[in-house]
């Protein structure tokens, strides 16, 4: 098993920035990739960005691509986002995900992740 939990989620203002942190515990070598999604109220999470966990390559949606970036520190266990020019479309729960087995073509596949964080609340207002 792996345990995700994630912290950096506030409500900020349009065009600030914001840095989540999610910290993985467990059996977090068995993790091939981890990554974000989101889920705004009434509608179902949605990919934003992945890393692979050894590599470090990276995978972003187009709706965050150039404002977003997503890292990982191997030794700390920990994966990040950090988020720049945040806009009101962008306020979500946001959620931090581990992937055991990564596959690019399905990377945006909420069903591809096996362990899934409790989330953390983004709010950006105009």
């Amino acid at each position: 098993q792996v345990q995700l939990v994630e912290s950096g989620g506030g409500l900020v203002q349009t065009g600030d920035s914001l840095k989540l942190s999610c910290a993985a515990s467990g059996r977090t070598f068995s993790v091939d990739a981890m990554g974000w999604f989101r889920q705004a109220p009434g509608k179902d999470p949605v990919f934003v960005a992945a890393i692979t966990w050894n590599r470090g390559n990276t995978y972003y949606a187009d709706s965050v691509k150039g404002r977003f970036t997503i890292s990982r520190d191997n030794v700390k266990n920990a994966l990040y986002l950090q988020m720049n020019n945040l806009k009101p479309e962008d306020t979500a729960v946001y959620y931090c995900a581990a992937a055991v087995r990564f596959n690019i073509a399905t990377m945006t596949w909420r069903t591809e992740y096996n362990y899934w964080g409790q989330g953390t609340q983004v709010t950006v207002s105009s």
